[in-house]
């Protein structure tokens, strides 16, 4: 059930991008590490992972009630729902990034040429149907979040995985490429980088079709801790995880929101049946707050 509302503050240049009177509400605790949260229109619920319990949890915005959707999950983690609406997410344990379909997964991808990859993190899906992800080597290198590996590629990029199956390399120059996210016109992926000495987010000009990212460019630094998952809204803005808070960049990065949460914080998702409750997913706890926008929407084709 509810937990509650939480005390926290709300340092804004923009205080219309949330709701009047938005509180920031406590929904669920008891995760050691919440992450990859999505809204499932279908079922009005938000399903998250709890990574090293290796679990996935569902909430349902309805009852208020939490359930464990699947455990022995391998260590899911970032997840996003593709053209047809079904879930996408990524696998540490699987070193894949799969599809869920009733229920069951279904690796898309799993190898980069003759390697295995590290640990699928994070995940989109664009409008010509392509997977993009990255994979930094969080579930090879932390038992709590995988099974010990090597780094069999040699690196931590970003990739596409086109409609017919070809993975291509997209993103090279980033040390740990962790969270990612299309501008709503997909000309603009941002990628956050979790590598010590940076934890900000960077900005790449894309073609979508081509497959191509270019002109990598630093575009915000929240602070303190670093930018880990993230969401884009209708209007550009960068809604981002840091340690303290929820900071929110306009397009051209500068900040206009920090929205404070009594705990380190991993990610963040739209959802409700308007799209305007933002949700959190912090250590051991799921967070909401009303807004008054709703993420991007995929182009149309």
């Amino acid at each position: 059930m509810f937990d509650g509302v939480i005390s926290g503050t709300i340092r804004t240049v923009q205080l219309e991008l949330l709701a009047d009177g938005a509180t920031l509400e406590r929904v669920f605790t008891g995760t050691i590490w919440g992450e990859g949260p999505v809204w499932i229109p279908h079922i009005r619920s938000v399903r998250w992972s709890d990574i090293p319990n290796d679990r996935i949890l569902d909430f349902d915005a309805v009852t208020g009630r939490t359930r464990v959707h699947r455990e022995g999950v391998e260590f899911t983690n970032g997840r996003t729902i593709d053209l047809e609406g079904h879930v996408v997410q990524c696998s540490h344990g699987r070193r894949s990034v799969e599809r869920e379909l009733n229920g069951v997964p279904h690796t898309l991808i799993g190898h980069f040429g003759e390697h295995r990859l590290n640990s699928p993190n994070d995940v989109v899906v664009a409008s010509d149907g392509s997977i993009w992800f990255t994979d930094p080597p969080y579930g090879i290198f932390d038992a709590r979040e995988g099974h010990p590996g090597n780094m069999e590629y040699g690196g931590c990029f970003v990739f596409r995985l086109a409609p017919g199956g070809e993975l291509t390399a997209v993103i090279t120059d980033r040390d740990r490429p962790n969270g990612l996210a299309f501008s709503p016109d997909e000309r603009i992926l941002y990628v956050s980088d979790t590598a010590e000495g940076d934890g900000d987010i960077h900005a790449y000009d894309v073609d979508v079709n081509a497959g191509t990212a270019t002109n990598g460019r630093r575009f915000a630094s929240p602070r303190p801790g670093i930018a880990d998952g993230f969401r884009v809204d209708v209007g550009g803005r960068v809604w981002t995880s840091a340690a303290d808070a929820v900071h929110v960049y306009s397009p051209d990065g500068n900040e206009l929101l920090q929205i404070t949460v009594p705990e380190t914080i991993a990610n963040v998702c739209f959802g409700g049946d308007d799209g305007r409750d933002l949700y959190i997913t912090a250590s051991t706890s799921l967070y909401r707050i009303r807004t008054a926008t709703t993420q991007a929407k995929r182009p149309a084709r």
